[in-house]
């Protein structure tokens, strides 16, 4: 079969609804414990989505091996048999087969997670079958927004928390996405926090249930019949989900032996993928909303600003996507160390905008979650963000709760803005002192950028190949400075050292004496020379100084590639 472009869109939104809508799910994901991924879990599960073609088969394949955590692999699962939907007609049975196949894949399944929404959904259909027709979507979603909110009755812990399952709550906001999308109403949704009001903010008297272990993903591949050692997984943890896909078996779950675990798998067969969270550190990590700030900050990933960062800080993050030839994902989800390996290999990797769907859910959420935003854009000149956000703005907020500010940044000028203004805002209660900060901080903040090789600016065709040709001959190195006019050279070196000194006279010369600079290193695959030695020199140079070590954000790195760093700061205390 082949999806019609209809379909596909409506598949596509689901998915980048999410992907907006993210943190509010890791923010109430208590069950099956507090670890607060949820969101980010099914993100990476679902991104295949992000590049659905005619044929869903392709996809399906993709969904097996992303699937990540329980509520990832349970997604993945259903998406595996509703995918198969190509017309309004064709919906309930795919919805059908999905839901079977989800249950299934659960060896100690419950109501009160995605799977009610999922029984739901083919219930609804299987009652009035689906139409093009307004009022049907209308009262398709609200039964399922029904569903969701029933979630707590099932599950005690939910109860406790006083907040409906995040799985369950992730399940409903593609859904709504997908038939909103299907008949042409793609703009047009209930507030989020309007129609679960009171369910979606964590009880004060909620106590986290402290748990150790590990969340392992793992696929195996084994030629011979293993349903017996399959079934023995749920003596070795909890929380078990098994998919099978021709001779691979993707295996999600809980456990307290990591050793053992692994060597049970090896007995199954090869081990082919293998991925392991640790429970404890996710769960002592997991924090409850920041609602107490004067104003809430959102920024672009791209200004090497870290998912912890933003965790930490109660920043939201607007990420661009990273795209090889077999996925695409968020860039603060991306693997910095396959990034720069593939790319050292000469595998062809790209950059893309989130769509303006997804920017807009970005933009809707925050609105809905927090009295006023402050969203300090990349600049201007390197992206269309700012005019996206502003558009936005002038059509859905009228009250003048988003206040929209291009800092003409990007890369780590960005994000020492950005977490300079965070820190600023932890303390105080007057939000114009906030934006006035950011505002100052602005055109005091340089940042200094050295490449190792120019081929990868030419590959993203930001610079001649021929260029690119004889710098990397005459083994010439770069430094460039992201300003309002663009990325600026404003030197040139021939090794590292050369590097180093550049940045030490930069700094020496912007930065006054007796004063406590903040600055950011940022790093691509050299982060053990940043620490041991650039790290050191500047903080000889500058003891009072506040130092702070980074990954430089995966959309500069591709465009940069291996072996480029760089220094932002601010010289002084704003």
């Amino acid at each position: 079969m082949k999806l019609n472009k209809k379909f596909r869109g409506a598949f596509i939104a689901g998915a980048e609804r999410v992907a907006a809508w993210s943190d509010l799910l890791d923010d109430i994901n208590v069950f099956p414990v507090a670890d607060g991924d949820t969101g980010r879990n099914l993100m990476i599960s679902l991104s295949p989505l992000m590049q659905l073609g005619e044929e869903p088969q392709n996809t399906i394949a993709k969904l097996f091996l992303s699937a990540r955590g329980n509520s990832g692999n349970i997604a993945a699962q259903f998406f595996s048999g509703f995918l198969m939907a190509d017309s309004f007609a064709a919906l309930p049975e795919a919805a059908k087969k999905g839901r079977v196949q989800a249950w299934d894949a659960v060896h100690d399944p419950v109501a009160g997670t995605m799977l009610t929404v999922f029984d739901a959904l083919v219930e609804y259909m299987a009652e009035s079958p689906p139409t093009a027709e307004d009022e049907y979507v209308a009262k398709l979603v609200d039964y399922l927004a029904d569903a969701t909110r029933s979630t707590p009755e099932f599950l005690p812990r939910l109860r406790q928390a006083g907040v409906v399952d995040a799985g369950a709550l992730g399940m409903f906001i593609y859904l709504e996405g997908f038939f909103n999308c299907l008949i042409g109403r793609n703009q047009d949704f209930q507030p989020i926090w309007e129609r679960f009001n009171g369910a979606l903010r964590i009880s004060a008297t909620f106590q986290q249930t402290p748990e150790a272990g590990y969340c392992i993903d793992t696929v195996i591949r084994s030629e011979h019949d293993v349903e017996e050692k399959i079934k023995r997984l749920s003596d070795l943890g909890e929380s078990v989900v098994v998919m099978a896909h021709d001779d691979y078996y993707k295996v999600h779950l809980h456990t307290d032996d990591i050793h053992a675990t692994r060597k049970h798998f090896e007995s199954i067969g090869e081990v082919v993928q293998w991925a392991d969270d640790d429970l404890e550190l996710q769960i002592n990590g997991f924090k409850q909303q920041h609602t107490d700030r004067a104003v809430h900050i959102m920024t672009d990933a791209a200004g090497s600003v870290t998912r912890e960062d933003a965790h930490r800080l109660g920043i939201t993050l607007l990420d661009s996507y990273i795209l090889t030839r077999d996925k695409a994902l968020p860039e603060t989800l991306f693997s910095a160390q396959e990034l720069y390996e593939s790319m050292a290999a000469g595998v062809k990797i790209t950059t893309s905008q989130a769509s303006d769907f997804e920017r807009h859910q970005h933009y809707q959420r925050v609105l809905e979650q927090y009295p006023l935003v402050l969203y300090l854009c990349v600049g201007s000149v390197f992206t269309g963000n700012y005019a996206v956000a502003k558009a936005w703005k002038e059509d859905n907020d009228p009250q003048g709760r988003f206040v929209v500010i291009d800092t003409t940044a990007a890369s780590g000028r960005l994000g020492t803005i950005v977490m300079a203004t965070a820190r600023y805002a932890e303390r105080t209660d007057d939000p114009q002192k906030v934006i006035n900060f950011a505002e100052r901080a602005i055109p005091k903040c340089e940042e200094y950028i050295f490449l190792d090789r120019l081929k990868y600016l030419a590959a993203g065709g930001r610079l001649s190949k021929k260029s690119a040709f004889f710098a990397d001959v005459l083994h010439l190195k770069p430094v460039v400075s992201p300003t309002a006019a663009g990325a600026v050279k404003v030197g040139a070196v021939r090794n590292k050292q050369g590097q180093l000194r550049f940045a030490l006279d930069r700094l020496s010369k912007r930065i006054p004496e007796n004063t406590a600079p903040f600055i950011m290193l940022e790093y691509s695959d050299n982060q053990s020379w940043i620490e041991e030695t650039v790290s050191r020199e500047i903080k000889q140079r500058f003891p009072a100084a506040d130092i702070l070590l980074q990954p430089i954000s995966l959309t500069s790195g591709v465009h940069m590639g291996p072996g480029t760093w760089a220094v932002a700061f601010l010289p002084e205390r704003v």
